[in-house]
């Protein structure tokens, strides 16, 4: 089968490429991407029968992707860490995944399933996961927030970061918007907002890794966000935040 192989992680993409080679001689890597626009035009040149693709890649992720392909007849094999969402999708559509680190009996099972599906079973199952995320994940989720003259709606993707004052937060929104105490404390929207890009940095910080501009290294260092605000990285999460940004 010709394959594809799409993740923005070197040593993951190695490690795949390396155990198809061992494991499953019916695949044939044509192509190995790090991007989802590289990505879109290997396919569209190479015509893969098979598409390992990561869900998670900055810019353009894993499900983008297959929107921007033209036809859909090809196998999908995800390979993800553990994301609820991501894995709602999937298995609603009936595709293959596969979990960070790829198990080898996993691969092989899912690279053996895959020769076995039809044309029309392909596409059917890439359309279906295309729908399903146009109906339910693609909508811009919107939370309703206490404050203390009402409730205000609030989209996670306009949030910069979050700081805690107490049993209160203060969202930093993304411009014109002005900044919004609401009545939950931080650890409450750390649970609406941590599989939404979002990763508490300090226990009073929450950020949007998307709004992040840099990091300055230090004891715990400190992040600059968009708007120039500095936020402070506690020396116990330095560690954990610095592998989660090396995906970003």
């Amino acid at each position: 089968m010709r394959t594809i192989i799409v993740d923005d992680e070197k040593h993951s993409r190695d490690a795949l490429q390396m155990m198809l080679e061992r494991y499953c001689p019916q695949v044939s890597v044509q192509a190995v991407c790090c991007n989802g626009t590289d990505a879109i035009t290997a396919i569209h040149e190479l015509q893969p029968q098979l598409i390992f693709l990561d869900v998670e890649m900055p810019g353009m992720d894993g499900f983008q992707v297959l929107e921007a392909c033209n036809h859909h007849d090809f196998v999908v094999i995800f390979i993800t860490a553990y994301d609820q969402y991501a894995l709602q999708a999937i298995h609603h559509s009936a595709l293959d995944y596969l979990l960070k680190p790829i198990d080898i009996k996993e691969l092989r099972d899912a690279v053996d399933k895959a020769g076995q599906q039809t044309s029309a079973d392909r596409s059917e199952k890439v359309d279906n996961l295309l729908l399903f995320l146009q109906q339910h994940l693609y909508q811009d989720e919107r939370l309703a927030l206490p404050t203390m003259d009402g409730l205000r709606m609030v989209a996670a993707k306009n949030i910069i970061y979050c700081k805690s004052s107490g049993i209160q937060t203060k969202l930093h929104l993304h411009e014109p918007e002005k900044p919004v105490i609401v009545l939950r404390t931080l650890l409450e929207m750390e649970e609406w907002l941590s599989d939404k890009g979002f990763f508490r940095v300090h226990n009073s910080f929450l950020i949007n890794l998307s709004f992040m501009d840099k990091y300055i290294k230090g004891d715990g260092g400190e992040i600059i966000m968009c708007d120039g605000y500095s936020v402070p990285v506690a020396r116990e999460k330095k560690q954990d935040f610095l592998l989660r940004i090396e995906r970003l």
